[in-house]
């Protein structure tokens, strides 16, 4: 019966409740001792506590993984070393071309891209603006002694002023419908494609390909059914939409951890990965002993003998060498000279 708290990782878990403290302490500092907290949105602020604790101890299992500790390490090592400026220049560059722009995955396909982009752009402007809101580090009032002109509040800060009717106010206002209408069309984008992609229809999972989208599409169109309310419907329904898209949002925030969409927090780790090709590439390649050919660095063939050594992995020959000095292709031969070994040894090559 108690078997599960006796599998918790504890690292993970010790890491998880302070990462949920310092949240819950920024957001007593950041709404100025809950003065400008909203206590409608407290159903997000759980279900966003609940999304803290689980991705902070998702992250810190996976961070543990032999491979992913070695990308870690390496990654800051080489951050701090003494070309530091190289790497902080790259750091810069791939963000911002493959986290803000996503332009990793435009090489399968550009609808697949600005479908991707559109999911990507959507959900990170919308957390922005919903943890603002929640957390109460933003708000908006009227300037006082006027009846035309917004305030827009930061941790107890003014940092803007803007007048009502203008393009400013229309898109503070409507953020969240502009990054709503986004996410719906990059869902459909993907939708589209896992109806008639023949390679994703016989691979494809419910819970793994369908689900984040329809939980998007869910989590949006609730979102735009408020904004409809209020615009259209002079806020008839505002209980019901308000009430829905709450309960949307929170299963879908209290669902990332355990789904598909954990990969937004692990994407920034790819960064890392690519300076240490980069790095592995400036120390030298390594070249295997039966092709003759450069397969991969040595850096990465040295990290991966201490990996496997310290996961009980034997994979040294008798000669002195190991099987990791070898390219896939190298593998392959190995194996097959083992087969002819074996069956030459046994008197037969058939049956």
């Amino acid at each position: 019966m108690f078997s599960i708290f006796t599998n918790i990782n504890r690292k993970a878990f010790i890491n998880a409740i302070i990462a949920t403290l310092v949240v819950i302490a920024m957001t007593l500092i950041g709404s100025v001792n809950l003065q400008n907290f909203d206590a409608a949105l407290i159903i997000y602020f759980f279900g966003t506590i609940s999304m803290t604790f689980g991705v902070v101890y998702h992250h810190s299992v996976w961070k543990q993984r032999p491979a992913t500790q070695k990308y870690w390490k390496r990654t800051w090592e080489f951050i701090f070393s003494k070309d530091y400026p190289v790497y902080i220049k790259e750091v810069i560059r791939l963000s911002v071309r493959n986290i803000l722009f996503q332009r990793f995955i435009l090489p399968r396909g550009k609808a697949r891209w600005f479908g991707h982009f559109l999911l990507a752009t959507g959900c990170l402007i919308s957390f922005a603006v919903t943890f603002g809101l929640t957390f109460g580090w933003m708000h908006f009032t009227l300037k006082e002694g006027t009846t035309d002109m917004y305030e827009t509040h930061m941790m107890g800060f003014t940092v803007m002023t803007f007048p009502l009717n203008t393009i400013m106010a229309l898109i503070l206002f409507h953020i969240l419908v502009w990054t709503a209408i986004m996410v719906i069309i990059g869902c459909l984008i993907m939708m589209h494609r896992r109806f008639v992609d023949e390679g994703q229809i016989a691979t494809q999972w419910f819970e793994r390909d369908w689900l984040p989208l329809i939980l998007l599409v869910a989590v949006s169109v609730t979102g735009l059914g408020i904004w409809f309310d209020y615009s259209f419907l002079e806020g008839k329904m505002s209980q019901f939409m308000a009430i829905t898209h709450a309960i949307t949002v929170a299963l879908f925030l209290m669902w990332i951890p355990f789904g598909k969409f954990f990969h937004i927090f692990q994407r920034p780790a790819q960064v890392g990965a690519n300076i240490y090709k980069i790095e592995g590439k400036r120390r030298g390649m390594q070249i295997c002993p039966h092709t003759g050919d450069e397969y991969t660095t040595k850096m990465h063939i040295e990290d991966l003998k201490e990996i496997t050594k310290e996961m009980g992995f034997d994979l040294e020959r008798g000669d002195g060498k190991s099987y990791l000095d070898y390219s896939p292709e190298g593998k392959r031969a190995m194996l097959a000279k083992a087969h002819l070994k074996a069956r030459q040894e046994s008197g037969t090559y058939f049956g």
